[in-house]
């Protein structure tokens, strides 16, 4: 917190006039000049349609984006770098648009995109996690996921802060701060927290400085963001999507996953990145559950008819009840019903007090020796680079406190990382009781009661989708007395993508409760 604190105070007098000039200045979009379009809270499909209607190019979609954040980025801190090729990027786009036909090209074709900066890019941008210990670090190649965007035609606008090292230095870091990217703020209410670690790509969506992003998730750090920003995250099943590339927490329960506006534009962004990549063995065996056709035939505005939803009170929605929100989540149960969803009430996850127990769980101990193997293994890849291994980046710490302020923050979840010595019998312990916390508690529920998902309020739910590679996605589902968004989550069995798309859609659909930012400070 003192770092929190010390970033207003060196700010205070320079936000008042930034919050100002925001809200002076009517909204946080304009419409292009001559053009009815207009770009505020656009998905791909309305931009795809002005694409063909030449009421818009790349081009124009990029440089409005770069307005926006020389506009606003100051005040939220959502993104660290933007791409100096992002206009070369969109000019070539808008070049191949001209001699192609419309349906020839795939739906993130022109498509600005922004990235968490720990998936790896190989161009001008960083690829840090937040430290200035891999500034000026060289990857070999470019991340899976983002060779895949690239061959979809999307334009890399730039890299989204986050929580520094997807969260995984300090327990006293503040949600959304890290040193090269500061502390990201909440636009809905400044004051709030914009959560982690995929802060962000939420953010700058929520704010619409880009029309979707990438983030990752180990354990809430894609539903956690979307939740508290008012926009969709979509978690894939571990594996669908590559993690080549990307700098890791856990192999075990890393994925890449989209943070977008709406349903159906991370759905769009998902069938881009999914599939094998020969660089990422998770994606060998995950790939199976790729339907034919991609996820995009999912998106049935009538996909919650018939779809058995599992209601876990037991702790969910006593938190949303502590929260004042519990007639707020009772309303979506009825529109649940009346969407011709079955509503299962009442269930209960075995053991559930220690899967959503970090270190009862095992999930501590685990992944502490499981971040340091991977880690280094990530580091001794790059072609060039300031740190080697965690050894050398806590000593990077030491030595450069003021840049990473670790006077203020610390890095003993670092130093407890770097005390594990591989996976031993203790290690093995904590995995074997992972997997059987898993097998024996949300895996039964949902087979012993033939659930197509789980439903519960906000993103308190990770954990248990965390420690078994299960997928989840994320709706806006309302907001607090304060202001502050919150979503509802739809979680599944892995492979189950199919499903909770459907499921998810069909409450977007039914509620369309997302609306842009209000700044409120």
């Amino acid at each position: 917190m003192a770092a929190n604190s010390s970033l207003r105070s060196s700010s205070a007098v320079s936000l008042v006039l930034i919050l100002s000039t925001i809200l002076s200045s009517g909204s946080s979009t304009r419409t292009i000049t001559n053009y009815a379009f207009s770009i505020k809270e656009a998905t791909i499909k309305d931009i795809k349609l002005a694409f063909e209607r030449n009421q818009l190019s790349s081009r124009q979609l990029v440089e409005f984006y770069m307005e926006e954040i020389s506009r606003l980025n100051e005040l939220l801190k959502g993104i660290i770098e933007v791409n100096p090729d992002a206009l070369l990027q969109a000019d070539a786009a808008d070049k191949e648009r001209k001699y192609k036909e419309p349906c020839s090209l795939p739906d993130l074709h022109g498509i600005p995109i922004l990235l968490k900066d720990n998936i790896g890019t190989k161009d001008k941008l960083n690829t840090t996690a937040g430290s200035f210990a891999l500034l000026g670090s060289v990857v070999p190649r470019d991340a899976g996921v983002v060779a895949k965007l690239r061959k979809a035609g999307a334009i890399i606008l730039g890299k989204a802060s986050l929580s520094e090292w997807a969260n995984f230095r300090s327990l006293n870091a503040p949600a959304g701060f890290s040193p090269r990217g500061g502390q990201g703020k909440n636009p809905y209410v400044l004051s709030a927290t914009p959560c982690g670690s995929s802060s962000g790509s939420a953010i700058s969506v929520a704010a619409n400085l880009v029309t979707v992003s990438l983030g990752t998730e180990t354990d809430g750090s894609l539903l956690c963001p979307a939740s508290f920003n008012s926009v969709v995250g979509l978690k894939p099943t571990v594996g669908i999507t590559s993690r080549a590339g990307v700098i890791p927490v856990t192999p075990r329960q890393d994925t890449i996953g989209p943070i977008c506006r709406t349903v159906s534009d991370a759905v769009y962004v998902l069938d881009a990145i999914a599939g094998f990549d020969s660089n990422d063995e998770a994606t060998r065996y995950a790939s199976y559950y790729i339907p034919h056709g991609g996820y995009k035939q999912f998106l049935n505005s009538y996909g919650l008819k018939g779809k058995r939803l599992g209601i876990v009170r037991n702790p969910f929605f006593q938190i949303a009840e502590g929260l004042g929100l519990g007639q707020t989540f009772e309303n979506h149960l009825q529109t649940l019903r009346r969407e011709g969803a079955i509503v299962v009430d009442n269930l209960q996850i075995a053991n559930i007090d220690v899967i959503l127990n970090f270190t009862a769980s095992g999930e501590a101990v685990a992944t502490l020796a499981e971040f340091k193997l991977s880690l280094n293994a990530y580091l001794e890849e790059l072609v060039a680079s300031p740190v080697r291994s965690l050894a050398d980046i806590i000593a990077f710490n030491l030595k450069f406190p003021d840049l990473e302020l670790i006077d203020k923050i610390g890095q003993e979840i670092f130093l407890a990382a770097q005390a594990t010595n591989g996976i031993g019998a203790n290690e093995s312990a904590a995995l074997l009781n992972l997997e059987n916390l898993a097998k024996n508690g949300f895996e039964k529920l949902m087979k012993d009661y033939k659930l197509d998902a789980l439903v519960t309020p906000r993103s308190d739910v990770s954990p248990v989708y965390a420690i078994g590679g299960f997928p989840a996605i994320i709706v806006p589902a309302g907001f607090d007395s304060q202001g502050v968004p919150i979503g509802i989550s739809f979680g599944g069995l892995k492979g189950s993508e199919p499903k909770l798309i459907e499921i998810a859609y069909g409450f977007e659909q039914a509620t369309k409760i997302r609306k842009p930012p209000s700044f409120n400070p």
